[in-house]
């Protein structure tokens, strides 16, 4: 790992996911599923949880909010996209609540674990392949 990787993982307290991301847990993942099915199974998953409060809902942008509550808090803002039929792809920006400017990793965690909780809901097909559909 690079030391601009190393600061930019354990020395900030945002973290979000993305196409080409350096760390492979980070690339945005794609699921077998339409955008509105992603959503609402998103929305009843976090809304089961009593870890999480659903801040807000827009089906016609993609986008949920959620608030992490237990441990340390956290902002969670989840884009769902669909690239082309049962095609879609899902981003998480993770930003930590921390009396310093920094959380050691822990938005990372988060966008790891919200990842696995969605592979138990949704069919995984894999992670960044813009490059491979033509859209």
């Amino acid at each position: 790992m690079k030391l601009k990787q190393i600061f930019s993982t354990y020395f900030t307290n945002h973290a979000e996911t993305e196409e080409n991301h350096y760390n492979e847990s980070l690339r945005t993942h794609y699921f077998k599923t339409t955008k509105d099915k992603a959503i609402n199974i998103l929305h009843d998953m976090y809304s089961k949880s009593s870890s999480f409060e659903v801040r807000s809902v827009s089906e016609e942008r993609g986008e949920l909010s959620v608030q992490l509550k237990k441990q340390k808090k956290a902002f969670i803002v989840i884009s769902v996209i669909m690239v082309k039929p049962y095609h879609t792809a899902i981003d998480f920006s993770v930003t930590s609540e921390t009396t310093l400017p920094f959380d050691l990793g822990y938005s990372h965690k988060i966008i790891r674990q919200q990842y696995d909780m969605l592979k138990k809901e949704l069919t995984f097909i894999e992670t960044s392949m813009a490059h491979k559909l033509n859209v």
